[in-house]
Order: structure tokens, then C-alpha cells, then sequence
């Protein structure tokens, strides 16, 4: 008899749907997974059967494929399970990483907030303990020395960070001997 060509419409036999449907579906899942192993395709199925099971196929899953649609991320560039979890590992560790030089940061600004809070109540501290706009001009020169004080302190400050940040940034990527000869020359 032979293949014959059969017209899409709703098959009427309840019976006969559920094993249409059981064979379309393996054939639907197995040209999915082809297409995912030949073309590197990121692919992912989910069917409802007539009775309202659902069944479903993702390369490398569901989750990945759906999560991809919704918030429409960038392809991952390795699709094989464990060089994806491979990847996510050395992310978190880079993650975990800038976590803890941010953290370090933080606790370097408190200390530098910290000394200026000193420096802002040693002023506040003047020997004449009145309000600012009651002090006569003698003690506003001297309140207006402190504070000239304590802006080239923080120049100093702020130097020093920079340098030390300049350093930090040197050894993580040292220049390269042509990398200075250009420098040099250009400076000339």
C-alpha cells in the first residue's frame, strides 16, 4: 500500500490522536535533536498531549533555552553541559573575587572617611567654642589655617592613593618594553 499522503485535520478517534500524537512527538523530539547536534542549535520543545500531559526537549535544556528567550541573553559560547558549569565556576570565582578588592575598597574609604570625620570634629573643637558666625576675626584666621591645613593634608592623601593605585594597577599590567619606547618618545 504504501505512504499516502494524509490531510491535516483533527484526527476524530480519541485512540487513534493519542497514538498519532505519541508517534509525532518522538519524531518532533528526535528532528530537534538533530538540529541541535548538527547546527550547534539551541532548541527547546514543550507539547501537551491530548489529555493534558505535558512532555518536553531542550538541548542544552528547557530552563537554558527558555531563560535565553525571556530575558534574551547573549548565546553562551560552549554548549556542552559540564564546560557550561566549568564556565559559571570560573565566573562566580571572578565574581567572588572583585567581590572581595570592592569589599577591601570599602573598607579603605571608611578609614579615610573616618580620619576626616577626626579632622572635621578637631576643627569643629575651636578653643573658643562658639558657633562660627559669632567668632571674631582673629579666631576665624585661625580656623581659616586649620582648614588650609587639613585641604593639603587630604591633597597629600589623595596623591598617595593614586600612586599606590597607579602601582597596583602597573603590576597587573606591566607595560611592554615597545609599550615604554613609545611613551618615551612621545613625552619627548
Amino acid at each position: 500500500m504504501g505512504r499516502r499522503k494524509i490531510e491535516m485535520e483533527i484526527v476524530k478517534n480519541s485512540s487513534s490522536r493519542q497514538v498519532t500524537f505519541s508517534k509525532r512527538r518522538s519524531g518532533l523530539f528526535k528532528k530537534a535533536n538533530e538540529l541541535a547536534i548538527l547546527c550547534g542549535a539551541q532548541v527547546a520543545i514543550v507539547v501537551f498531549s491530548p489529555g493534558g500531559k505535558p512532555f518536553s526537549f531542550g538541548h542544552p535544556s528547557v530552563e537554558a533555552v527558555a531563560q535565553r528567550f525571556l530575558y534574551q541573553d547573549a548565546k553562551p559560547k560552549v554548549s556542552i553541559p559540564g564546560q557550561v558549569e566549568c564556565q559559571q565556576e570560573s565566573q562566580v570565582e571572578k565574581l567572588g573575587q572583585q567581590l572581595n578588592g570592592l569589599l577591601k575598597q570599602l573598607q579603605a574609604e571608611k578609614k579615610g572617611g573616618d580620619m576626616v570625620d577626626k579632622a572635621i570634629k578637631a576643627i569643629g573643637k575651636h578653643e573658643y567654642g562658639k558657633p562660627i558666625n559669632e567668632l571674631n576675626m582673629h579666631e576665624l584666621l585661625e580656623m581659616k589655617q586649620s582648614m588650609e591645613k587639613l585641604r593639603e593634608n587630604l591633597k597629600l592623601r589623595v596623591s598617595e592613593i593614586e600612586a599606590s593605585s597607579s602601582l597596583l594597577l602597573l603590576s597587573t599590567n606591566p607595560v611592554k618594553v615597545a609599550d615604554r619606547e613609545k611613551l618615551s618618545s612621545q613625552s619627548c
